[in-house]
């Protein structure tokens, strides 16, 4: 590749990687960060520490929810596996 054949790829490359790391400064500074055409990109509607508690309350049901179908499963089990006389015992004495 002849020194002619390289300029173009040189200043190509060049004006991303300057792009790239323009954009890179701008957002890690809190600068916003915007479009080819000068428009503000949406960096989210919610802040992080808001998100967090979000997840954190979902979190939660989360594992309430999965607490009580461990339960219900227990009982199901103990259901399958147990003799019919005493399960049909335990109906029984419930009515």
């Amino acid at each position: 590749m002849s020194v002619g054949e390289l300029i173009p790829v040189v200043a190509i490359a060049s004006g991303s990687i300057g792009w790239i790391a323009t954009t890179w400064i701008r957002a890690r500074h809190g600068y916003p960060v915007t479009d080819d055409w000068g428009n503000k990109v949406a960096k989210g509607d919610l802040d992080d520490a808001r998100r967090v508690e979000l997840l954190t309350g979902e979190n939660e049901r989360l594992q309430g929810q999965v607490g009580r179908l461990e339960e219900r499963i227990a009982v199901l089990e103990r259901i399958a596996t147990d003799p019919a006389e005493r399960t049909a015992r335990e109906i029984d004495a419930l009515r």
